[in-house]
C-alpha cells in the first residue's frame, strides 16, 4: 500500500519564499504533516486484515451449519405432517376393497391361427 510522502523541507521553504516567517512556515509544515499522519491511519483502520477475513469466514461457515441444520429439521418435520395427512385420509376415506373374481377373469393371449397349406415336417430316422 502507498504511503503518502511529505517534504516538509521543500514546504517550509516555499512558505519562507512567499513571505511568512519560518516559525510559522515549520509550524505550518508540523501541522499538515500530523493532518497526512491521521488520514493515513484512518485509511489504515479501515483495512481489513488476515485475521479479520479468517474470522469472517469461520462466523459464516457456523452460520451455514446452523441454516443446514435448521433447513433439515423443517424438511423432516413436513415429511411427518404429510405422512400424517395420508394416513388420516386413508383412515377417513378409506380405499374401495376390489375383489379378483376368477369366474370373470380373462386371459390376455392373442388367438392362435393355423397356417392352411403347412408342410408337416417328420423327424428323420
Amino acid at each position: 500500500m502507498a504511503t503518502i510522502t511529505f517534504d516538509s523541507l521543500e514546504f517550509v521553504e516555499q512558505l519562507t519564499a512567499s513571505g511568512v516567517p519560518e516559525d510559522q512556515a515549520k509550524g505550518h509544515a508540523k501541522a499538515i504533516g500530523r493532518v497526512l499522519e491521521q488520514v493515513e491511519e484512518s485509511r489504515l483502520k479501515e483495512l481489513s486484515t488476515k485475521g479479520d477475513i479468517e474470522l469472517a469466514k469461520a462466523e459464516l461457515r457456523k452460520e451455514i451449519e446452523t441454516a443446514k441444520v435448521e433447513t433439515i429439521k423443517w424438511v423432516v418435520a413436513t415429511g411427518i405432517i404429510i405422512l400424517g395427512g395420508v394416513a388420516a385420509i386413508n383412515r377417513l376415506f378409506p380405499p374401495v376393497a376390489t375383489v379378483h373374481d376368477p369366474q370373470f377373469a380373462q386371459e390376455m393371449k392373442l388367438p392362435v391361427t393355423e397356417k392352411p397349406n403347412a408342410p408337416v415336417v417328420s423327424p428323420s430316422p
